[in-house]
């Protein structure tokens, strides 16, 4: 059995509108699954992108294996995203409008052991739209102090 491996990115719930929600396969080399799998990844900062018609997810981090050898990976590379056809163009043709982009939402190992990637189809909020979900969150923990005293 398996530790299952769940990295959140915790901004992107703050900083987007999420529209669409997708679960995307990645390519990965064998040093760059150890990695994952000791929870040494980061996609705070990453964002997806078209390159040909496949969809590749950019500026992710995957710290190096520390006991690989000289066939180690880099740690900040293009790796390429594993969808349907359907899903793609979709995505594609969602993608091309003013304001979206596709950000990864968490990363994490299924029961076999693979690497997925949860990715959005997302609109960017404005300053405004931050501050009111800075007030729900308030409210909702508020609310949970009081229930929680009866």
């Amino acid at each position: 059995m398996q530790k299952t491996v769940n990295i959140l990115n915790k901004r992107a719930k703050f900083d987007y509108e999420i529209l669409d929600k997708y679960t995307a396969g990645i390519v990965l080399t064998g040093t760059e699954i150890k990695s994952i799998r000791l929870g040494k990844a980061a996609i705070t900062e990453s964002f997806c992108e078209f390159n040909d018609g496949e969809l590749f997810v950019i500026n992710s981090h995957i710290e190096e294996y520390l006991y690989g050898t000289h066939y180690n990976h880099k740690t900040k590379s293009e790796r390429k995203l594993l969808l349907n056809k359907k899903e793609l163009k979709k995505l594609f043709k969602d993608s091309d409008n003013k304001g979206l982009t596709i950000v990864p939402l968490r990363l994490f190992t299924n029961e076999k052991g693979l690497a997925k990637l949860d990715i959005a189809l997302c609109r960017g909020k404005k300053n405004y739209d931050k501050r009111e979900s800075l007030k729900e969150q308030d409210t909702k923990r508020d609310i949970a102090r009081i229930k929680k005293s009866f």
